[in-house]
């Protein structure tokens, strides 16, 4: 099962200092470990909830450590892209897995997949047996439909105010954060009502 989808800067934004992070978008699947956590039972629903955005934002720093170290090792320069590229920057989009320990920030071990396009970083938070192909997959096509649909290339682009669009997508790619296994005939349907909903 997939704990959590996020997305949020990669690079340095002007109201940003170098090496932090701002989630732009997060979804959460799955039980709240709070409530089932007898350290944190006690916890007020306030309380719980700025709990949950810690954790997603060490999970954000990890993968911002993460791209940073990639793209300096491949030493590729990060070029602009504009609005109609989508694929080609996917295509040369950089990705990875990282491992969290138990405990950091997630009760048990989990595993991240990321991918780091221009500015954006797109993250899936797994549990470790979960099949990482798979899941690689789908993290490639909700990224490619979020770019596609919601066009997130653009320097105006406001992730925040697309969040119900972004609900939508994860509500028909990653049911309840549930990996799908999708056969062709399978797939195309569904990128029929993805279009569909997104020409609304």
């Amino acid at each position: 099962m997939v704990r959590c989808f996020l997305i949020h800067t990669v690079c340095p934004v002007s109201a940003l200092s170098a090496g932090e992070c701002r989630v732009l978008y997060s979804r959460l699947f799955g039980p709240d470990e709070a409530l089932l956590s007898e350290r944190y039972r006690g916890l007020s629903p306030e309380e719980r909830r700025l709990l949950q955005k810690e954790k997603i934002s060490v999970v954000a720093r990890q993968v911002l450590s993460a791209v940073s170290l990639s793209r300096e090792a491949s030493g590729r320069q990060l070029v602009d892209a504009v609005p109609g590229e989508e694929a080609l920057v996917l295509q040369d989009a950089d990705s990875g897995v990282v491992r969290l320990r138990a405990g950091d920030p997630f009760s048990e071990e989990m595993s991240v997949l990321w991918l780091g396009v221009q500015s954006l970083g797109f993250t899936l938070v797994c549990e470790p047996h979960e099949n990482l192909m798979l899941a690689e997959g789908v993290l490639r096509n909700l990224t490619r439909h979020c770019l596609e649909n919601l066009h997130m290339l653009g320097q105006n682009s406001e992730v925040l105010l697309k969040s119900s669009r972004i609900d939508v997508l994860l509500s028909r790619l990653l049911p309840h954060g549930q990996l799908l296994f999708l056969n062709h005939r399978f797939a195309q349907s569904l990128e029929k009502e993805v279009a569909a909903y997104m020409a609304k």
